[in-house]
């Protein structure tokens, strides 16, 4: 079991563990699962959502076949770095940014509509921005693990698979997305438990219609919903990202072994020798020489290129952050959709 932070009940992190399972579920469907009130369950995410500790939001993802993401290392010049910071938060094309250790300066996870459009962001507006010494570019070829995918360790396998199972959608015909679907995006981004009623009023839209939309959008494979959690949350407060070799024979293998490792954060096929990236969160710098042991052992053939500690993380999947990781409630939604 993970060690957590003094001020969280368990009853928190049982909620939290059901919500990363699944982000939307009425409060009625996660209370019969937990054994409590969906009045209790309501309160206890409002307490959560308030801190800073937890958030949900939506992003473009889905199956990722429509946007085009891409991992970019950033030096910057001496003494330029903070201002680098400020100017990468603001930009709604770089999701993520994270202030790194060993070769580089700044890592960002961009995700935008096209190759053209990452094209113009990294050789135009990167490049041209003060402070920003150096880029270099990995497109990202497949997604294969990402945030939403990681747990706490909070609820039994009875209750995850009850949790799982309210998470699944009925089966339908996928659905174009409406059209100007973009101020739905925008406040699913703030805010990924958004109702239908939350949403019409939050665009001055009818109800009714904002109903339709909303099916479509979440039939449509645009968006991933996922519940974030403040590094305080628990003690696996060390993420780390490495980039690895893989021939393309033992590409299958290695991703489905990555993904029994339960420190697995993301893992993503890439452009370039170093053709995988991985992001581990552990417990303290230490365990990452218990991960290159145990990557060793299970996955022999796998070649590490690079491996750096993320110090900070300023903004994750659009969410600004303070220095201990907790949501400060400022959010600059991705933009890949926005054409949607």
């Amino acid at each position: 079991m993970i060690s957590v932070h003094p001020a969280l009940e368990e009853k928190e992190l049982r909620l939290l563990h059901g919500l990363q399972v699944a982000p939307r579920i009425p409060w009625a469907e996660a209370a019969r699962i937990l054994g409590t009130t969906a009045a209790g369950e309501a309160a206890r995410w409002a307490r959560l959502r308030e801190r800073g500790l937890a958030w949900i939001t939506a992003h473009p993802g889905g199956s990722y076949r429509r946007v085009t993401l891409a991992l970019v290392e950033v030096d910057c010049l001496p003494g330029a770095r903070r201002a680098v910071v400020d100017a990468a938060c603001a930009d709604p094309r770089a999701v993520t940014v994270e202030e790194s250790t060993r070769g580089r300066d700044l890592l960002l996870t961009v995700i935008t509509e096209d190759l053209a459009a990452l094209t113009r962001y990294v050789l135009d507006d990167l490049e041209r921005l003060p402070g920003v010494a150096r880029q270099r570019t990995f497109v990202a070829t497949a997604v294969h693990r990402h945030g939403s995918h990681w747990r706490l360790d909070a609820l039994s396998p009875v209750e995850e698979s009850a949790f799982q199972a309210a998470a699944r959608e009925p089966a339908r015909v996928p659905a174009a997305p409406p059209r100007d679907a973009w101020p739905l995006i925008e406040a699913l981004a703030v805010d990924g438990r958004s109702t239908a009623a939350d949403l019409a009023r939050a665009t001055d839209r009818n109800p009714a219609t904002v109903r339709r939309q909303l099916g479509r959008l979440l039939a449509s494979d645009l968006l991933s919903f996922r519940c974030e959690l403040a590094s305080e949350v628990s003690s696996w407060t060390v993420s780390s990202t490495w980039t690895a070799h893989v021939e393309p024979a033992d590409h299958r293998r290695t991703v489905a072994a990555l993904a029994t490792f339960p420190e697995l954060r993301m893992c993503v096929s890439t452009t370039g020798d170093a053709n995988l990236a991985m992001t581990f969160w552990t417990r303290s710098p230490h365990d990452m020489l218990r991960i290159e042991r145990k990557l060793g052992e299970h996955l022999p053939w796998l070649r590490i290129r690079d491996n750096a500690i993320n110090l900070r993380t300023p903004k994750r999947m659009g969410w600004l952050l303070d220095g201990a990781g907790r949501a400060t409630g400022t959010v600059i939604p991705p933009t890949a959709l926005a054409a949607y």
